[in-house]
């Protein structure tokens, strides 16, 4: 979802005066490059990878989905500053989504380099690699459209074509990731700060001396990561996300190097952006909540407004629909962790009533 400022779609990053998301290997700080890699989506056009240098090699900051032409553009982009596949010693992924952990995988385990991952996503890999071995019957993200009140949507998204994990882009990392910690790169030091929300086990680094934060999906400039879209469900995500929030703020403030989007200027900004739109959110379901009585977190959604234009919930396609409803889900768990609300899980749905 958008929280304001220039639309992400129309965005030009600092680093190279074009739209963010075109070809190339921009340098955003002495050493450290920007590589823009394609996304089969619409919504996203593209993740930003970091290729840092360093004596011992290339760092990769996430590594992209492994589809052919990202393969390819990294492959190219890696060339133009006189480097390949065989010079990458290790990959930090931020997180497990496809777009950021995949074409890690794939390579860290083809050239050798060393794949490193949050603990807190080693759940979502056992299901991952259960369900390319054994199958499965449906998607585990059905149920959390059930608890949300949305079986029709679940149903629909049953309907659609099922894409069942490949083992090998979700081969376990090198290594794992748990609490904080200090990376040592070459003659770099990145704090490794666990950041959960957006998934359990969602990491950010900062590079305090060159003053950057490598944000992932944590911190983003246009929009803010999705809240809830995760499996297995995680108790608490908006809240963790929020708490993360706030942690990166006790940071220095860093420009921040973002998974999608522009380079921007202030995490301190941003956070506080974030924060304030959260927050907002809060308050309007809470509205919801007291002027209807009792609600699941689809109708609910349905009296938000979502996008930057505000659209109504009927405008979204299917998929959005599904996504806002476990958004909203997720705002309304904190309102009952809060002592706002309170919930009843019934047949169909977990039913919110204002405290």
């Amino acid at each position: 979802m958008s929280t304001g400022g220039i639309p992400t779609g129309h965005a030009v990053s600092p680093d190279s005066g074009r739209h963010w998301a075109d070809e190339g290997a921009w340098e955003v700080a002495e050493g450290v490059y920007r590589v823009p890699l394609p996304l089969p989506m619409d919504a996203l056009k593209a993740i930003n990878v970091y290729v840092v240098q360093g004596d011992d090699g290339l760092t990769l900051i996430d590594g992209g989905w492994s589809i052919p032409v990202a393969r390819q553009l990294l492959d190219r982009s890696l060339r133009s500053i006189g480097s390949g596949f065989g010079d990458i010693k290790r990959f930090l992924v931020t997180h497990v989504h496809r777009d950021h952990f995949t074409l890690a995988t794939v390579l860290g385990h083809e050239y050798g380099a060393d794949v490193a991952l949050g603990e807190g996503e080693r759940p979502a890999l056992d299901l991952l690699n259960r369900a390319s071995a054994d199958g499965l019957d449906e998607s585990p993200f059905l149920d959390v459209l059930r608890t949300a009140g949305a079986a029709e949507i679940a149903d629909e998204w049953a309907a659609g074509p099922r894409d069942l994990p490949q083992a090998v882009d979700w081969a376990y990392p090198d290594t794992w990731l748990d609490g904080d910690l200090t990376l040592d790169i070459g003659r770099r030091r990145l704090d490794a700060v666990h950041t959960p929300g957006h998934t359990p086990g969602h990491y950010v680094f900062a590079d305090q001396a060159e003053g950057v934060l490598f944000s992932g999906d944590h911190v983003l400039p246009t929009i803010t990561p999705s809240i809830g879209f995760t499996v297995p469900p995680s108790d608490q995500p908006l809240g963790h996300f929020m708490a993360s929030l706030a942690r990166v703020r006790e940071l220095p403030d860093l420009r921040i190097l973002p998974a999608h989007g522009p380079v921007a200027p202030s995490s301190y900004q941003r956070v506080d952006e974030l924060l304030e739109h959260h927050e907002h959110r809060l308050d309007l379901c809470l509205t919801s909540l007291k002027e209807r009585g009792t609600a699941t977190s689809l109708v609910v959604a349905k009296d938000l407004g979502w996008t930057r234009h505000e659209r109504a919930f009927a405008e979204l396609d299917v998929f959005s629909q599904g996504m806002a409803a476990m958004e909203t889900k997720a705002h309304l768990d904190l309102l009952v962790a809060r002592g706002q609300a309170s919930a009843e899980d019934l047949a169909d749905g977990v039913v919110y009533r204002a405290s």
